[in-house]
């Protein structure tokens, strides 16, 4: 767990050896950001960084040390004062989770550490009820305890959970470091990685995802080909694109991931027509087409559907009807 197994985020890793190095370690913290950007890996270095026995917790304390039999714990998940809450429904996290994982082993001091840290994935999922009873538990905890809740949109927890947490909010990693290490890491040519890179947002989980998926450029070049053409295609053929997309298990966030960053260059290129700016830079000519023919509200239009399509698909709405509206949304021009 030492400094280089978080990947950027460099603000929150300097906050941590800060707090660690003054002794100003607070009771709850939530670490938001997107799925994939290494939320764990870093709830795991703030974990390590308090647990550390390798490390002197002074003012020279530059993190974990990643070797002592603490950090080695934490790093195998076998850590006895580091507790990972387990989420047991698909529905979210219920109040009898909070209570049977959480608050009844919080009086329980820390076995082998000077704290007992809990660790809460997809924080932001919790009932209400199960939200009050950690807030409970949050006011009225030992000062051994800490809590790390990992959320990707803070805007589930109740006011009275995040008036109590510090937020600790993810930055995208940039293109350069995400470059430099599937260069480095999984071996990719300079001009695969930066394209990579450039998909991923900022996003190292999913950089290193594509890097991996071999079937990510074909799920790339399919979209492209829709995209390219979208404007002549009938109802039919609009049908035919959806069945191809269940026929080939294309992952669908990415599938619209693409679709937005597409409507993105659009934008870009009506507003400044600049080749260089764009992340699709060889369909310049498609770009450009489009971009001339749309206005922008129609472009911001497009991109809206697109967003509101993932919240239906999540929501478990009809896949075909939610994807046909959507290419009929994107059909049209005017």
């Amino acid at each position: 767990m030492g400094n280089d197994q978080v990947i950027g985020q460099e603000q929150i890793k300097n906050y941590i050896k800060k707090a660690v190095s003054k002794d100003k370690v607070s009771h709850a913290y939530i670490l938001s950001g997107e799925k994939g950007m290494g939320r764990m890996k870093l709830a795991k270095f703030f974990a390590a960084s308090v647990q550390c026995t390798g490390s002197n917790h002074d003012e020279n304390f530059v993190g974990p040390c990643g070797e002592c039999r603490s950090c080695r714990q934490i790093k195998s998940g076998n850590h006895p004062d580091v507790i990972t809450v387990v989420q047991e429904k698909k529905t979210g996290i219920g109040i009898d989770e909070i209570r049977r994982q959480v608050n009844n082993s919080v009086i329980i001091k820390p076995f082998a550490g000077p704290y007992k840290v809990y660790i809460i994935p997809d924080a932001d999922r919790m009932t209400e009820q199960a939200q009050n009873a950690l807030l409970k538990t949050i006011e009225e905890a030992p000062e051994y305890v800490m809590f790390i809740l990992i959320a990707e949109n803070v805007s589930g927890f109740l006011p009275t959970i995040l008036s109590r947490c510090v937020m600790l909010n993810m930055q995208p990693v940039g293109e350069a470091v995400i470059t430099r290490y599937l260069i480095d890491n999984c071996k990719l040519p300079d001009y695969a990685a930066y394209s990579l890179s450039v998909f991923a947002q900022g996003n190292i989980g999913k950089a290193i995802r594509y890097a991996s998926d071999g079937d990510f450029m074909e799920l790339l070049n399919s979209v492209l080909r829709v995209l390219r053409s979208l404007d002549s295609k009938g109802i039919k053929e609009l049908i035919e694109i959806i069945r191809h997309i269940k026929e080939e298990h294309f992952d669908i966030e990415d599938y619209l991931d693409i679709m937005v960053l597409w409507y993105r260059d659009v934008l870009l290129y009506k507003a400044v027509k600049d080749n260089n700016m764009l992340i699709f830079r060889d369909e310049v000519r498609y770009i450009s087409a489009d971009a001339k023919l749309r206005s922008y509200e129609n472009i911001e239009k497009c991109i809206t559907a697109i967003e509101k399509a993932k919240v239906r698909i999540n929501a478990n709405v009809n896949f075909d009807i939610t994807m046909e509206l959507l290419l009929i949304t994107l059909k049209e021009i005017w």
